[in-house]
Formats: structure tokens, sequence, C-alpha cells
């Protein structure tokens, strides 16, 4: 569907050349732009022609035209003026509007198969036959990209990305709901993961340019064939998924570089509560307090280096000491050694993993 800002975009510049209002509407008569608010009686006239036979009519001085969708009216352009030529203007208009129709099903469609191809929805010879219906070069290298905004129902995300890396620009881009855009990238010979997550820092600037500031990023791994698309769509929707539980602090997530939240997110949840219980005992832990995380974040930030953490901790070497003893009285784990720090931090991931799960329902 065409968004209603490009529409009113062309009824203002058709407007400007022609010095006539206009009004679109729907077929069951709701008002979607004007140039000038309508007579109020408008609405129903609009709704009435649209349900009748005739391509034009003229009512209390103001005319009609229909612009069509497979032979049914995909909306009602109606307009007033003071010329004879008044008409004339409209059927120009209306003919303007019906090349954006045709152009805006045919992007559609193709929107449509591309869906069903990351979808997985396709056999491989349907995606053969179709690609060559919609002129998709079937044999490119591909990579998706998977863009989570908090809200797109009006499609301004949409219309921002399209111009700068859609068709015109050799990508695909089309939504699968409200808050996720795919963006379908052509990849060029050398490319590699660098390029990659420039181009996802270069998405995210832009739509952050447009006040989305909650907008975030992921993509899958190249995909060598069109039929290839769904598995680099779902090590996306993998990448989304972890980056969401485990790195939430990160805007660009990329499949190739979940590290160990890729494994843990994969592991059985009767495990993890296993696991758990084994490092924890009977303390839980969200009983940790807000100091002691802080503690353990920093000091396996600077890679168990004490007197790196106490710095970037503000405090004094010998506090942090204090602080590590007594996690270690706590838990029965000296951070300070590799192995300990390595079972607290894969402990405390798998029970954010496990925190999300219950949160969320899921599984």
């Amino acid at each position: 569907m065409i968004s209603n800002t490009i529409l009113k975009s062309t009824l203002e510049g058709i407007k400007a050349i022609a010095k006539i209002d206009l009004y679109l509407f729907e077929p069951d008569g709701k008002l979607v732009c004007f140039t000038e608010q309508p007579d109020e009686r408008c609405e129903a006239w609009s709704r009435e022609f649209a349900e009748s036979e005739a391509d034009t009519q003229s009512m209390s001085g103001i005319h009609f035209v229909k612009i069509k969708n497979k032979g049914a009216a995909a909306y009602v352009l109606a307009g007033t003026g003071a010329g004879d030529e008044t008409m004339v203007f409209l059927k120009l208009a209306a003919f303007q509007l019906q090349s954006m129709v045709n152009s805006d099903k045919d992007r559609f469609d193709k929107d449509n198969f591309l869906k069903n191809v990351i979808l997985d929805n396709l056999l491989q010879i349907d995606i053969f036959e179709r690609s060559k219906k919609f002129h998709v070069d079937n044999e490119a290298p591909r990579l998706v990209y998977i863009i989570n905004v908090e809200d797109d129902s009006d499609n301004t995300i949409l219309d921002i990305l399209r111009p700068l890396y859609g068709e015109n620009a050799g990508g695909y881009v089309f939504k699968v709901d409200e808050q996720h855009v795919i963006y379908i990238r052509n990849i060029a010979e050398g490319e590699d993961e660098t390029d990659f997550n420039a181009i996802a820092a270069n998405i995210l600037d832009v739509i952050n340019t447009e006040g989305m500031q909650n907008a975030c990023i992921s993509y899958g791994n190249p995909a060598p064939e069109l039929k290839d698309l769904s598995r680099s769509y779902k090590e996306a929707g993998l990448a989304m998924d972890v980056g969401r539980i485990f790195y939430s602090s990160l805007r660009i997530m990329s499949y190739s570089r979940l590290g160990i939240g890729r494994l843990i997110y994969q592991l059985p949840i009767t495990l993890c509560r296993m696991f758990i219980n084994e490092v924890f005992g009977d303390h839980d832990p969200e009983d940790l307090d807000e100091e002691t995380i802080q503690t353990i974040d920093q000091f396996f930030a600077d890679s168990l280096n004490i007197s790196e953490a106490s710095r970037n901790l503000y405090i004094h070497r010998n506090t942090l000491v204090y602080r590590l003893d007594k996690l270690e009285k706590t838990l029965g784990l000296n951070i300070r050694n590799f192995d300990d720090a390595m079972t607290l931090k894969i402990a405390l991931m798998v029970d954010t993993y496990m925190n999300y799960i219950e949160k969320n329902h899921v599984r």
C-alpha cells in the first residue's frame, strides 16, 4: 500500500501545477489525504460512486474519478476547481496515481515473493521459476538484515529506507510486520564482515536521524543463492533474539559473532536450572546486589586485572579485594581464578536467559 505521505505529497504537487483542490478517498469513503478540507458530504458521495459502475461523476461542482486495482476501485479521487478544465486535470492526476498503484502492485508482488523465500514457503523449483518472472538474479550472493523498530505501522521507516537501499540501490526492502523491516542486500565481490557491519551502522544512522533511537539491526551469514536466503534470515532472527537477551547494549548483532550466547540459547531449560543450582546452591542469583554485579562486570571487563578494575570502579584496590573475598565466601567461587571466573560468567548468562524465557513465556 502506498504510504499516505507519498500520496499527500503527490496531491500537493498536482495542485501546485493545476490550481485545483484534490481529495483522495478509500472505496469505503474514508478520507486518505487532501489539499483542502472537503465538503462533509464528500465521504458519502465517494462511497456511493465507488460502488457504482461509472468511472467518472460530478455532484454539486465536485468531480470524482476512480483509480482501480484489478478492476475494482482502489481509491476515489475528487477535485474542485473554477474552470471547465478541472475534470481534465483530475483525469491527469488520476492517471498519475493509477501508475503509482500499478507500480506499487508490482513491487508488492515481488516483495511477497521474497517474503515467501525468506520464510521458506516455496519449493526450489518455484523459487527458480518466479525469480525469472520478477527478474531477480537467482545466483547472486546476498545478505539478510532484520531491522527492529518500536512501531512502523505508518511505514515511516519503510519510506525512509526504500529510496536509499531498495531496488534503485540494488537491494530489496520490505516489512514482515509492524516492528520488523527486512533488507536483502546484494554482496559485492571482496566484501566481508567489516563491510556488512558498516552497512548496518549506516542504516541505524539513517533511522536515528529520524528520531527512532531504539532501532537495532541483525544480520546472518551470506546466502550464495536465492534459495539460501531463508537460512540467512533465520540466522539474522537468531542473532536478534540472542543479542536482545545477552548483549542488550549492542545495536548491531551479527550471527557470526554471538559467542557463547548462541550456545546458551540452545540449551534445554531443565539443564539450565541444574547448572544454576550447581553454581549458586541455596543462593538466588537475583539476590546479588547492584554493587556486587557492577564489581563482577568490571572485573570481567578488565580481564581479571585487580589494578585496572579498581581504577575503573574508582575504589581502592583493597576495597575490591574485600568485595571479591566476600563473593567467594558467599558462592564458593574465587573469580580471581580463571576457571571460577568463567563458571560465574556463564552462570550469570544462563540466569539472564532463564529470566528472559520465563518473562516472555517462550519454550
